[in-house]
């Protein structure tokens, strides 16, 4: 008899992995363990099949069954309507950032479709839900951070809200990738925004982090912290 997913699920757990990523994620508690390489390699081969039928049934018990949802997603082949659709029906089950950052990594098909996602983006980053906010912004990062929209990326970043942690590091990490690529229209930027000080710092340390600032720019960087 052929294994369900979870049974397979199971069969490829590895127990040190469980705790690596149990201690990496640490607000969930139903993690299996099972590696992304295999979870990747699984989600190709649903994405091949009856993948709308798997999507309609699938389990969301454990942290893998949701991860593995959102592969099959950015795998699958089908035109832009039919994959957002499938996109704001997983986004609910996103909670925590793991599951949200390798899900908006694997929704290349917005490359192709750069105006209709930012359309459909829209409403995540006004969203006052943690993860959702969170999608939203990382998406910017993900395929948004260029010449044609750095001014309405800047703008987004700017007027996200969110106590969540979750939001404001996305979107401190999101201004230091714009800084590494952009650095000037972001530099006037972070001269004159209205972040609120935890996340405004965090993107300047994020920035002077990068290998690809150099030593003297850093220190400019690090001179424009705001003092608590």
């Amino acid at each position: 008899m052929e294994k369900t997913i979870r049974e397979q699920l199971f069969d490829w757990a590895d127990q040190d992995y469980q705790k690596f990523s149990a201690a990496l994620v640490p607000n969930i508690d139903n993690i299996i363990g099972v590696r992304m390489p295999q979870l990747r390699k699984c989600a190709k081969g649903i994405a091949k099949g009856d993948w709308r039928a798997y999507l309609e049934q699938a389990e969301c018990q454990y942290f893998e069954e949701v991860m593995l949802q959102g592969l099959v997603i950015g795998y699958v082949k089908t035109d832009v309507e039919e994959i957002l659709h499938y996109v704001a029906e997983f986004i609910p089950k996103i909670d925590n950032w793991s599951v949200c950052d390798s899900f908006c990594t694997g929704l290349k098909f917005t490359k192709l479709n750069m105006e209709r996602v930012w359309e459909f983006l829209q409403p995540y980053l006004t969203s006052e839900k943690e993860y959702e906010q969170r999608f939203g912004v990382v998406m910017l990062l993900d395929y948004y951070i260029n010449e044609d929209y750095i001014d309405q990326v800047l703008k987004c970043l700017d007027t996200a809200r969110h106590e969540g942690y979750y939001v404001k590091m996305a979107v401190a990490w999101a201004i230091s990738i714009c800084y590494v690529k952009l650095p000037k229209p972001t530099m006037a930027y972070l001269t004159s925004n209205t972040l609120d000080d935890f996340t405004y710092n965090k993107a300047l340390q994020k920035i002077t982090e990068s290998y690809r600032v150099d030593e003297e720019t850093k220190k400019i960087i690090r001179s424009m912290k705001r003092k608590k």
